[in-house]
């Protein structure tokens, strides 16, 4: 261990009071600058290192900066760093390691004095921290209004392009809050490279970070503490451009709904693109979704892309924040411009395909889809009524996809290997579920066993698929993948039947 500077006695002399004046009297000038001046001026003093360590944002302070990993394992297991003196200081864990020739009289003086000071240099903060917290909340509404312009001033007129959303809901938010704010040390300082924003909007704790294009991971890793810490969900998106704040935000909701205590933070593009997409034959596909998408505007094919992601009506007007009146309107208004019921559950298969679908190589898929959809043979759900329906009308529809675009080894090997497997009535019930939206109440009635049996049932699949059952996008694929590999009619009047009042026939 190297130090810097000396102490003012000798490595072997005493240590009287006016040492300890001194040592007072420099520490006192380095807290009046900052906590990492401080720090660094109580490593100098011990002529050894120094590190502020706290559980969830690891080293806050660290001098000199290699001494970081050093200073938070003794914070963890003291018994393994006899040499080195332990204090509780600011929400954090002060961690000394002198040299061998400081005295110990010495060490723990300035021990003592770094920790009451960091405490001081703690309240101060926390007088303050309530007005912060205001004025971050209110950049944060700023942003989700549009405002992106004002709120890049009022940080200082940095060059900030992007932003990175966390939504978490838990319990115990406001401690969360309060721990994050500590870990994450927001500050409005200008130029920074990134800056980062903290509020509560609405009982959920809000998270943006604010910058130049590039996420280096330091919040998404102090989040996924809080979150295991706490026992929070998260959702995150971005990075996207900051005028599409509000998009951002209820993407992060959206993914939020998918996260469970396994996975306790969901990235929105976890969500967003299903896996049997890419398997898909582009060109057909992407000029199908283009012709079919064609009615609606942007921010229409955004909320039904919310909508099919959280999986009922409420939760997209949560993550949107609009009235579930609205969403349903607006839901009803999308039905008819695409001329499609959006109450079946193939429909809206297809149609989270068509809204994550890449974009057209050229600029005449919308009018080649048309054709493209006409002259198939095969149909999203396999029945020829769809095919017929395409060729009569001449044009892309929701009901089918493009013929022959499931009908290709890399989907069927997909479809097989997801679903292939399970028991006649395990896929039997999966499969009335799926059509009756996850509902379990009438779908236990249009299979005639009782609600607990069926959830038990549904238990089984999602083990033995593997499979997220919550994720309204795994619900989707596995009502395709189901229709794909079907051989019989997977109908509740074919399920196996042993009697009894659990098992009663229609």
């Amino acid at each position: 261990m190297m130090g810097t500077g000396t102490t003012g006695h000798g490595p072997n002399g005493p240590w009287d009071a006016r040492d300890g004046r001194d040592t007072t009297g420099r520490l006192l000038r380095a807290a009046t600058g900052s906590g990492a001046r401080l720090i660094t001026e109580a490593a100098t003093l011990v002529q050894g290192w120094a590190v502020l360590a706290d559980p969830i944002a690891g080293a806050v302070y660290s001098a000199p900066a290699a001494a970081a990993a050093d200073g938070v394992h003794a914070a963890a297991a003291p018994h393994d760093h006899p040499y080195s003196v332990q204090l509780p200081a600011a929400g954090a864990v002060l961690v000394l390691a002198p040299a061998p020739a400081t005295p110990a009289e010495h060490t723990g003086h300035v021990a003592a004095t770094t920790a009451a000071l960091l405490e001081v240099r703690g309240q101060r903060a926390a007088e303050l921290r309530g007005e912060q917290m205001r004025l971050h909340t209110t950049l944060l509404r700023l942003l989700l209004a549009g405002h992106a312009d004002a709120v890049v001033d009022a940080l200082g007129g940095g060059a900030y392009t992007h932003v990175t959303v966390y939504r978490l809901t838990g319990e115990d938010t406001p401690a969360a809050h309060q721990v994050l704010w500590r870990a994450v040390r927001p500050t409005l300082t200008p130029h920074a490279d990134a800056c980062t924003l903290l509020g509560r909007l609405d009982g959920e704790l809000v998270v943006a970070e604010v910058h130049r294009g590039s996420d280096d991971g330091r919040i998404l890793r102090l989040v996924s503490r809080v979150c295991e810490r706490h026992g929070l969900l998260a959702g995150m998106a971005g990075p996207l451009p900051l005028a599409e704040m509000s998009t951002a935000y209820c993407d992060a909701a959206a993914a939020r709904h998918s996260a469970t205590p396994a996975h306790r933070i969901v990235p929105a593009d976890a969500i967003g693109a299903p896996r049997l997409a890419p398997l898909l034959p582009a060109a057909p596909y992407a000029r199908w979704a283009a012709a079919v998408l064609r009615p609606l505007d942007p921010a229409q094919q955004h909320l039904l892309l919310v909508w099919l992601r959280t999986g009922s009506k409420p939760s997209a007007a949560e993550a949107l924040g609009l009235s579930a009146g609205t969403v349903r309107a607006r839901i009803r208004e999308a039905a008819r411009l695409l001329d499609a019921d959006l109450e079946d559950a193939t429909v809206r298969a297809h149609l989270l395909l068509a809204l994550r679908a890449p974009a057209p190589a050229d600029s005449a898929a919308d009018s080649d889809a048309a054709a493209d959809c006409s002259s198939g043979s095969g149909s999203g759900s396999g029945s020829g009524s769809d095919e017929a329906a395409l060729r009569n009308a001449g044009e892309a529809r929701l009901e089918a996809l493009p013929g022959g675009i499931l009908d290709t080894g890399a989907v069927r090997a997909w479809a097989g290997g997801l679903v292939d497997g399970l028991e006649p009535r395990l896929r039997i019930a999966l499969t009335c579920w799926l059509r009756h939206h996850a509902r379990t109440a009438p779908a236990a009635t249009e299979l005639h066993v009782h609600r607990t049996t069926l959830t038990t049932w549904l238990h089984q699949c999602a083990d033995h698929l593997a499979q997220n059952l919550a994720d309204a996008t795994v619900r989707a694929e596995i009502h395709l993948a189901l229709r794909i590999t079907r051989c019989g009619r997977d109908a509740p009047a074919d399920l196996p039947r042993r009697g009894g009042r659990t098992y009663r026939r229609a």
